[in-house]
């Protein structure tokens, strides 16, 4: 008879997170600090990439390589930098008017960090969301815990490896475990919780934060539409929707999640979409370039829903081989699934593509706007007068015309979703705003015109009051 292992003890989190706030309130992080800490950051991730990289691919099976460093490094490596060379700036008190009733008075407002701050990051780019929101809740001066998805340990000890080698725990760090150890995380009176992952989740985490009343950052997802203008090529939307679809085997929380395109244009987006994952991987289930679905369970549930979609009498189509023992998932598009089909309910967040025919621009918005706001939207258009309509008319997380995910990657954009797919935003000055409380200061002039408001109220107090109240 096996002994069954105990399970580990629970981390100390509570004493952990006092630590923390101790550590902060006796020297909370000046400019000084700030920037050597986002400096030294920048040189020990820019030296521990290879290794990070490595630790991605390990944890997904086979993760290519070349995305890893785009996705995960490019973007955390860019989006230091632009903090380091602008955090003087962001730091410095803001003037604010002052209205002339209250006239020699001035005001400002202060950013100040919050205190401690916790992260829970996800698995499908396991270095980029847990880094950055570290990385900007540090530019605005504070500390930070962060929780990284149990679906990717490796990349997990390598971050904590990273972490330890520049902070002491009492300022930076991270905590590992299974399911139970989120949710008493998610559950501490931190200063702010900021959470990526799906929906679901984010639902937990805010009535977990909300019994402490704990502000959150939620960075969801949801089904992000892309939508074909009748004229525009469609060899070119097929490239770029190939592009921003398979990158990461469809695993990205803005990938396009459904096209919309009129009924005469499916066949030949078919074909072109065929061509495109054909140029790009040849065979992906054999291909180093092409990612494999993270987990036995993940793959399990995206084979689900193409199950789903047969019996419901979609059209489901493989465009190249895949590998189940792989976990590649073949790039695969269905088209005319019904509405209650799991992949027009749920996220996908995977290399499955709905088709849906939709005969006009103006029909597409119509059918985007009667389903929950999605975290991006891509519209494909040479026509800016249509481009500007779609933009008018739909509420969406962040766009990007013409091509898709770009808008991610802009440290001057703010991300962030809206109602269903997030709460808040962050990436370069936003996401030092998300992590600093603004704090309005008013400065009473030495001969305040308020003097001549004070009771008892005379003719005079009557005169003034009527004229700004006018």
């Amino acid at each position: 008879m096996n002994a069954q292992l105990a399970p580990p003890p629970m981390p100390d989190l509570a004493g952990l997170l006092a630590r923390q706030r101790a550590s902060h309130a006796a020297n909370p992080p000046d400019y000084a600090q700030r920037i050597d800490d986002l400096k030294r950051l920048r040189a020990a991730f820019k030296a521990r990439l290879p290794a990070l990289v490595d630790a991605v691919s390990a944890d997904f099976g086979r993760r290519s390589r070349h995305e890893t460093l785009v996705a995960d490094g490019m973007t955390v490596l860019h989006d230091l930098d632009y903090a380091i060379a602008k955090l003087r700036h962001w730091m410095k008190p803001q003037a604010a008017r002052v209205g002339t009733t209250f006239w020699p008075a001035r005001a400002e407002i202060r950013y100040q960090p919050l205190g401690v701050i916790g992260v829970i990051s996800p698995w499908n780019y396991p270095i980029n969301l847990g880094v950055m929101p570290v990385a900007a809740a540090l530019a605005a001066g504070n500390h930070v815990m962060l929780k990284p998805s149990e679906a990717t340990p490796r990349t997990a000890a390598a971050l904590r490896a990273l972490f330890a080698s520049l902070f002491p725990e009492e300022r930076v760090a991270l905590v590992e475990g299974e399911a139970e150890i989120a949710a008493a995380f998610s559950a501490l009176p931190f200063d702010h919780i900021f959470f990526t992952g799906s929906t679901a989740v984010g639902r937990l985490v805010m009535q977990a934060a909300a019994k402490n009343l704990v502000p959150v950052t939620l960075e969801l997802g949801g089904k992000s539409p892309a939508i074909l203008a009748p004229d525009f090529p469609v060899d070119t939307f097929a490239s770029r929707i190939a592009s921003g679809k398979f990158f990461n085997a469809g695993q990205t929380c803005i990938a396009p999640d459904y096209v919309l395109l009129p009924r005469r244009q499916i066949e030949p987006f078919v074909g072109a979409l065929r061509d495109a994952v054909v140029r790009a991987y040849d065979v992906p289930g054999a291909s180093a370039d092409y990612t494999s679905v993270v987990n036995e369970r993940q793959y399990a549930r995206l084979v689900r829903y193409l199950d789903d979609a047969r019996q419901r009498n979609a059209k489901v189509v493989e465009l190249a081989p895949g590998d189940a023992a792989r976990r590649a998932l073949a790039p695969t598009v269905v088209v005319d699934a019904p509405d209650d089909a799991l992949v027009m309910r749920e996220e996908i967040f995977g290399p499955i593509l709905p088709v849906v025919a939709c005969e006009s621009v103006d029909a597409a918005i119509d059918y985007v706007n009667a389903r929950p706001r999605p975290l991006a939207l891509y519209h494909f258009d040479h026509d800016a007068a249509r481009t500007e309509r779609v933009l008018e008319r739909t509420v969406a997380g962040g766009v990007t015309v013409n091509d898709t995910m770009l808008h991610f990657a802009q440290a001057e954009l703010p991300f962030g979703g809206v109602g269903p797919s997030g709460i808040g935003a962050y990436h370069g000055y936003e996401g030092f705003r998300t992590f600093s409380k603004a704090k309005p200061v008013m400065y009473q002039a030495r001969f305040p015109g308020s003097a001549f408001i004070t009771p008892p109220y005379g003719k005079l107090a009557d005169a003034l009051v009527k004229f700004l109240t006018r």
